[in-house]
């Protein structure tokens, strides 16, 4: 009798936008998520985009980054509410998502 073959370990991926504007599939999870069409990114549990997400909007435009710099890269600004340092820094003409 043939011994069963071990079954394939499934591995999740995640779609993550790159600074060039393209989805790519990574096997980590993206560390920020952001809003396509209003070009923000903000902290996966920043309270506005939650409320905005249990109302039932924002998610077809949910996208998601692997750090501020791609973000950023990408087009995006820094969320007002949960990234205010680099907000400010922003509004300043600074380049958010560098110390």
């Amino acid at each position: 009798m043939a011994s069963p073959r071990p079954e394939p370990l499934l591995t999740r991926t995640y779609r993550l936008l790159g600074a060039d504007r393209r989805f790519y599939d990574s096997a980590s999870k993206g560390t920020l998520g952001g809003n396509r069409r209003l070009r923000i990114y903000g902290r996966l549990d920043c309270p506005n985009a939650l409320r905005w997400i249990a109302k039932g909007h924002y998610v077809e435009n949910r996208v998601f980054f692997a750090d501020a710099e791609t973000a950023v890269a990408a087009g995006y600004r820094p969320c007002a509410i949960c990234l205010r340092a680099d907000w400010l820094r922003f509004k300043a003409g600074e380049t958010p998502g560098r110390a």
